[in-house]
């Protein structure tokens, strides 16, 4: 089974967790294309979606799915999303897309967050996928500066800009041994909008796609 089928497998088995009527978060993302499209089969049976990411509102309303928008709606039940590492605690890194400020806000709306991976993407310790943060750019060189301070070195994702306007700081050469420590402490340094470390705000299902098919935790 080549990854993208493992991703595949993924995506279709977290439509199990959608509730007929509800409105679905959606994430951003390979892994969540494939959830989208199965999405795509039951989109009469659901209100819609909030979206994470541009990218993933025009899929969606390409396969007839309504994205409204998050100030529209009280909360989600359920919200769908890949991630780019992921530890045996359910925390994860995430951003690799550069949409984790959105991301975070569509977690923190929904109860339940399932979180859709290949399986290369488990790790023992986070960090070796580089760290994003998105940083306000008149910030840029000072939180480069802080980062370093902890450990850390940031690199400046040449060409993005997010979907809010900001840019996107990579984090290298970090071994993430207490992410909801480092979460709190990057979050505090002024000019960063957001760290795409989700440990505050875990996973509660984690939905492996494998070569056996889809594994679930939860």
């Amino acid at each position: 089974m080549t990854q993208d089928e493992m991703k595949k497998a993924a995506g279709w088995a977290a439509l199990d967790y959608v509730k007929p009527g509800s409105i679905v978060g959606v994430g951003t993302g390979s892994t969540v294309n494939h959830f989208i499209d199965a999405l795509a089969t039951m989109k009469g049976q659901i209100e819609g979606a909030v979206s994470s990411s541009v990218a993933s509102t025009e899929k969606l309303k390409e396969l007839g799915i309504e994205v409204f928008d998050s100030n529209e709606v009280a909360g989600l039940d359920v919200y769908v999303d890949g991630a780019d590492e992921i530890n045996a605690q359910r925390d994860m890194i995430k951003g690799g897309g550069a949409a984790l400020t959105r991301e975070k806000i569509v977690a923190a709306m929904s109860k339940t967050f399932v979180c859709i991976v290949d399986g290369t993407k488990a790790v023992d310790v986070l960090g070796k996928f580089p760290l994003p943060v998105e940083v306000i750019p008149m910030a840029r060189a000072y939180v480069a500066r802080e980062l370093v301070k902890l450990g850390g070195t940031p690199e400046y994702r040449q060409g993005v800009v997010t979907d809010n306007g900001n840019i996107i700081l990579d984090v290298h050469n970090l071994a993430i041994v207490d992410p909801k420590g480092l979460e709190t402490t990057i979050n505090g340094l002024a000019g960063v909008v957001t760290v795409g470390l989700f440990a505050h705000r875990g996973a509660d299902v984690v939905i492996t796609g494998t070569a056996e098919g889809a594994k679930i935790e939860a």
